[in-house]
């Protein structure tokens, strides 16, 4: 199955050159914003391009020019994004690098790469770097945002990114035909060029890393504005990795495109209340964002008073009942309607101010799949939350949620200019103006994901409703087979667990064996609430999940998840049977999550073979001993004895057939 849309992509177009437009077309217009020590600083485009320029002509004095690799490592500061301009306007390549990769993963990255410069924002990003000179033996020059911590530090090969951006002005003030130069070189450069390297997160091994032209990023862009109706009055703020394509497109390409205003919040602990103050107006966050946001309502409303909560449910209730029809602009009664009004000033209107989303005009979730009861909840409440689906070899996006057509089951129809078909196997293939050059170094990989007309090979299963809405089922190479041929989706049995606030991650075992087992992580601060509600005591996470009362809460969540699957003909053989609560947190920095928080299923699997073992030979409890690393870099072991809970699976309400079909 095929559906299509197309139009070109415009040649020449580079952001050096669009970021010189908006200096002439809206100069004082706020282009970023950047919130420290509690004040908002603000810069216009005018003032962006003369630092841009001056920034690229200092840069060049370190000998960065064409084709160079500067990588740009930590949080979302306008100097970082600054420096991929500048290092565009020279024509070299910006690779940005997950502030929260630790050494190891930086090293691989930067010599993979072959960077030559890296800036980083403060002393922690400087000490990673020069942690792994050795190993990256190309990188000669080390740039800083934040300066504290650092002015006792050797400066042969470190500087300021202030410094550079001075001897730049410096330099264009001395030679008299040194801007022209520069001006030149940015006007030599076209759609075709390489704009940017994306290295992927590695959920299945090492990062790749994907080359995006101009033409690439900026028609991907432009996509996502016009659908949006995106314009120079619009506000975001960034704050998740500049690393993830994601954040490129709406933090960088789209402002620039469209000349909307970029805020970059104080830290990650005010990202709420920044959003709050400066109103924003389109927003982004990936599925446990907008999760975590609720479980902590629903937290608080547990300590509430008794009319308060009253209030908080009678209200919420009406709200799942016509909230999305109002959002949709379809016929509500005029009881129903003015019920709807009382309770947007009582609970929906607080409740959307809390979140920083009272002037959202469109807010978007990607990445995993959100549960169906939370897509509901933001929309119920007036948030126009959407879904879309998207990859970095994409450009990001291959679907997206049309007004009017926006369901918690799909992912929406194919984008604007997106082609996308599904092979015979069920995997999904699309076809884009975003679609990737290739990846960097890795000719076999290249060839192995793009097919010969042009498609890329998404490495997810899915399939086209009758409506023309795609649904995404799980990874392609992920979807297995029950022993007895029922069909098992991993990531559509854990996402029915995840929907749960007291569970923040899950993994489902179950190819090519008689039974699903799970392994469950508990949400601390929701089931720690819970704990303090219900007098439970406890001194660590180990001992709070190892509880029997928070066994007994997860049992009935699993047997929830057990019940809604036998309701459903394909997956009614995927219950769990057997599950456990895992005695540490699933983390980033022990390899089990990528930096995008994606579960890595297979090096779980290789690292919790005991577990493994014990859910399916009967034990009824299991030893582990797991190395941790800390947030200094020290390593420990933290053993435990896990208990393994048996589970009721219930009969499917379909046909026996029918639940066997793949």
């Amino acid at each position: 199955m095929s559906v299509t849309a197309g139009r070109p992509a415009d040649a020449d177009d580079t952001f050096p050159k669009l970021l010189a437009r908006n200096a002439r077309v809206r100069p004082d217009r706020p282009a970023f914003r950047h919130k420290d020590f509690g004040i908002w600083q603000s810069w216009s485009w005018k003032e962006v391009h003369e630092i841009v320029r001056a920034y690229a002509a200092g840069l060049a004095g370190l000998g960065v020019g064409e084709g160079s690799k500067i990588a740009i490592v930590g949080q979302n500061r306008p100097r970082l994004y600054w420096t991929i301009a500048a290092a565009q306007w020279l024509r070299a390549i910006p690779i940005p690098v997950y502030a929260d990769s630790v050494a190891d993963e930086m090293a691989y990255v930067l010599d993979h790469a072959e960077v030559t410069h890296a800036v980083a924002q403060d002393q922690e990003q400087v000490d990673k770097l020069l942690s792994v000179q050795d190993q990256v033996p190309r990188l000669t020059t080390i740039l800083y945002d934040e300066e504290r911590g650092l002015r006792a530090y050797d400066h042969t090969h470190l500087a300021s990114i202030d410094s550079v951006v001075a001897a730049g002005r410096e330099s264009l003030a001395k030679d008299p035909g040194a801007g022209a130069r520069l001006d030149a070189l940015r006007d030599a450069g076209r759609g075709g060029d390489l704009s940017i390297i994306l290295y992927t997160s590695g959920t299945t091994g090492r990062p790749k890393g994907v080359m995006l032209t101009y033409d690439n990023v900026i028609r991907a862009g432009e996509i996502g504005s016009s659908f949006d109706h995106l314009s120079e009055t619009d506000e975001i703020i960034a704050y998740l990795p500049i690393a993830w394509v994601g954040d490129h497109i709406f933090s960088y390409a789209q402002a620039i495109i469209v000349g909307l205003c970029v805020n970059c919040p104080e830290g990650p602990d005010t990202v709420a209340a920044d959003r709050r103050e400066i109103g924003t107006t389109y927003a982004f966050a990936p599925p446990r964002i907008f999760e975590g946001m609720l479980t902590m309502t629903m937290v608080r409303m547990e300590d509430a008073s008794a009319p308060k909560r009253r209030m908080f449910k009678y209200f919420l209730k009406h709200a799942d009942k016509v909230g999305e029809r109002i959002l949709n602009g379809e016929s509500v009664g005029l009881v129903d309607r003015l019920l709807y009004g009382l309770g947007d000033f009582l609970v929906y209107g607080p409740l959307r101010n809390q979140y920083g989303l009272s002037r959202v005009k469109v807010g978007y979730t990607a990445g995993e799949a959100i549960g169906p009861e939370i897509f509901r909840f933001y929309r119920a409440i007036g948030v126009n939350l959407k879904q879309l689906y998207g990859q970095t070899e994409a450009a990001v996006y291959v679907t997206m949620q049309p007004d009017g057509e926006i369901r918690a089951d799909t992912v929406g129809r194919p984008a604007p200019e997106v082609e996308i078909r599904i092979d015979e196997s069920g995997e999904v293939l699309y076809r884009s103006p975003g679609v990737f050059v290739g990846y960097y170094k890795d000719e076999a990989k290249t060839a192995e994901t793009k097919t010969p007309d042009g498609y890329v090979r998404s490495g997810d299963a899915g399939f086209f409703d009758p409506e023309g809405h795609l649904k995404i089922i799980d990874r392609a190479k992920d979807v297995g087979k029950m022993k007895d041929g029922s069909l098992f989706p991993p990531k559509y049995v854990e996402n029915k667990l995840k929907f749960y606030p007291n569970i923040k991650e899950a993994v489902a075992f179950g190819d090519h064996r008689d039974m699903v087992t799970a392994f469950v992580n508990i949400d601390l601060v929701a089931v720690g609430s819970w704990a303090e509600r219900n007098n439970v005591t406890y001194a660590s996470y180990q001992e709070l999940a190892a509880h029997p009362r928070v066994y007994a809460m997860v049992a009935e969540h699993v047997d929830e998840v057990n019940r809604s699957l036998a309701a459903e003909p394909r997956m009614g053989g995927a219950q769990i049977a057997r599950f456990l609560i895992l005695h540490k947190e699933l983390d980033a920095d022990d390899g089990e999550l990528t930096r995008t928080q994606k579960v890595r299923r297979g090096f779980i699997a290789e690292r919790y073979a005991p577990l493994i073992a014990a859910l399916y030979d009967g034990s009824k409890t299991a030893d582990i001993r797991t190395e941790v690393t800390f947030e200094d870099g020290r390593k420990g072991v933290i053993a435990a004895t896990l208990t393994i809970q048996d589970m009721q699976r219930h009969p499917v309400t379909a046909p026996a057939e029918l639940a066997k079909a793949a």
